[in-house]
């Protein structure tokens, strides 16, 4: 798969799920309940222990996962090796989208400001994740395209199951959602069904959203 097949993927999809979890059974579980429920696009943190070896089992049992919390060039190229689909990153570094690249991947580098997701998508970034978008919220994302049409926007941080469909119409390309899928509880209890089901919530109000246009 090419890399803008890549990217038209993460966007058909709608939504990225962001795991940080310590425990490699329970991530390939988690995994699994999400991708029931019609979730697919499945980030690994840099910061989950063990993350390689997890990225590395997801892509051999077939998942279409990638890596996040990505620093430096160094940790992209490792992720890309270890089987990575995509980069993403909190912060807008170029060495990271260029090793992004060199792997034949996608590269989803953080930014904050207009100027800063303006530089990151002439750097080449194929979807610039708005990060902390709970702070910008969703009325920064309706500014922003106003004049910059041409970019693809990721919000990450502030996105529910709930809201999921708000920032879709606000022109996000898709949402990063992480805890508020991931809940700590649901995860604690090991309720499979449960977070299938939150999971198929998430992708239909998404799928409502672009019907409304």
């Amino acid at each position: 798969m090419s890399r803008k097949e890549i990217t038209r993927k993460i966007m058909e999809s709608g939504a990225v799920a962001v795991v940080r979890l310590p425990d490699a059974d329970k991530l390939l579980k988690a995994a699994a309940a999400l991708r029931l429920g019609g979730l697919e696009a499945i980030e690994i943190t840099m910061t989950t222990p063990g993350a390689l070896q997890a990225i590395s089992r997801l892509a051999g049992e077939g998942f279409f996962v990638g890596v996040g919390s990505v620093l430096d060039g160094a940790t992209a190229r490792r992720a890309v090796e270890a089987g990575a689909r995509y980069v993403v990153s909190p912060v807008y570094k170029k060495e990271i989208i260029e090793a992004a690249h060199a792997g034949e991947v996608p590269a989803l580098p953080g930014a904050f400001s207009p100027t800063e997701i303006q530089q990151a998508f002439e750097a080449g970034a194929d979807i610039v994740k708005v990060f902390p978008a709970n702070i910008s919220g969703m009325a920064f994302f309706k500014a922003v395209l106003a004049p910059m049409p041409h970019l693809r926007l990721m919000p990450t941080g502030g996105v529910t199951v709930e809201n999921a469909g708000e920032w879709i119409r606000a022109g996000a390309c898709a949402v990063g959602v992480g805890s508020a899928l991931l809940n700590k509880e649901i995860i604690a209890r090991g309720e499979w069904e449960l977070l299938t089901r939150r999971a198929r919530e998430l992708c239909d109000n998404i799928k409502v959203a672009r019907a409304k246009g």
